[in-house]
């Protein structure tokens, strides 16, 4: 999909694209001002392995602000985003033949991580009338001997749901005596539209599960940085020392520049964050509000993140002019050459029947390509 938007835009087509888990705005004014002073003042050289001290220091504040737990610099590991983190926590845990339990719909890059280092994904689905959160009796099921982690995110890419305090506690009930890690990917905690201004967190709830959780997060999306490609872990020490040893050997410390402007982030006004925040929640509400005049085609509200998991089964069997839409794949490939609307199929996710709609994008592109979708849909047959 990301091949063909970008063959597409190329050819000057006049695509919406609305596949990309990426926000839509600059970083904040005060972020970049920190960036142009560290370009031009330093420091230049090499941080520490696991990053700047001040960093992970700001880092350990911020998470004891979220979620009312204290951590030391020594259980942080600054890492090049989220997903190198948790490429070495895959790494540094997972041998061949333990199983790693994923509640589907998922990130893709979970079960390949787990793969590449020989362990089994055991994949749980959620259903949509669940808010597509597993049952606890179903992850107890897919629990056994082999089980070495359970993954969660939440908010979830790509569904948008969020574990609230009474699943997290339930949840917790049931992990407290396995002998599990829990990995915890928090990375859309801050765009969270409920009560509060983060969504709910495992260890917040369950501060019991220190030992065996870990946590990852970053500024990417909170933020606007993803081409800054800072995240960090949080972990029990040895697991920790483990991860920095890894980065030891792959790339060392992250970009100093890179690291010095989350510390920025992390240190200075997070009116920022609100008002993006605010920005999603206005998005997420027009957009319900217009899929839901497209006959065919229905979502669920979701509480956090910036997608839209929407169910795509009333158009499955229809004829897009001479091709049948068998499945979420063929309705992403019609809308994206039909409607010039560039989505991505759930079935990507484990959430076949489905497709995933990013509203990280303005207001008037999000009218437009439901009107688009709208249009396209008209002409099934």
């Amino acid at each position: 999909m990301f091949r063909r938007v970008a063959e597409l835009k190329a050819r000057g087509e006049p695509l919406i694209a609305l596949n990309v888990g990426e926000p839509d705005f600059a970083p904040p004014a005060e972020i970049l001002a920190a960036t142009s002073r560290a370009l031009q003042g330093g420091p230049y050289g090499y941080t520490q392995i696991a990053g700047l001290p001040a960093l992970r220091e700001a880092i350990c504040a911020r998470s004891r602000a979220r979620r009312g737990l204290t951590h030391t610099p020594d259980e942080v590991v600054v890492t090049a985003g989220a997903k190198h983190a948790l490429f070495h926590l895959a790494q540094a845990l997972f041998d061949d033949g333990d199983e790693v339990v994923i509640p589907t719909p998922s990130w893709v890059s979970y079960a390949d991580q787990a793969r590449l280092a020989g362990a089994k994904p055991v994949f749980v689905p959620g259903a949509e009338a669940d808010g597509f959160m597993p049952s606890v009796a179903a992850l107890r099921a897919a629990i056994t001997d082999r089980t070495k982690a359970l993954i969660l995110c939440s908010p979830n890419n790509p569904t948008g749901s969020t574990y609230d305090e009474a699943a997290l506690r339930e949840l917790a009930e049931l992990l407290v005596s396995r002998s599990l890690w829990v990995i915890v990917d928090e990375i859309y905690a801050e765009l969270y539209y409920g009560a509060g201004s983060h969504a709910p967190s495992l260890l917040s709830v369950a501060p019991e599960l220190r030992e065996q959780t870990v946590i990852v997060d970053g500024v990417s999306k909170s933020y606007a940085m993803t081409g800054f490609r800072v995240g960090w872990l949080i972990a029990p020490r040895e697991l920790a020392r483990a991860c920095e040893t890894l980065q030891s050997q792959s790339t060392s410390s992250i970009a100093t520049i890179a690291q010095l402007a989350t510390l920025a982030a992390l240190s200075g006004d997070q009116s920022c964050v609100q008002q993006m925040r605010s920005a999603y929640r206005e998005r997420r509400d027009v957009l319900i509000a217009e899929l839901s005049k497209v006959p065919g085609v229905s979502c669920q509200v979701p509480s956090g993140a910036f997608y839209v998991f929407a169910n795509v089964a009333g158009w499955l069997g229809r004829n897009a002019g001479p091709k049948v839409l068998a499945s979420d794949v063929d309705v992403a490939e019609w809308l994206l050459n039909d409607a010039k609307v560039a989505l991505m199929p759930g079935s990507a996710f484990g959430g076949p029947g489905y497709v995933r709609i990013s509203y990280a994008a303005g207001l008037a592109e999000l009218r437009e390509a439901v009107n688009r979708i709208a249009a396209a849909a008209g002409r099934l047959s």
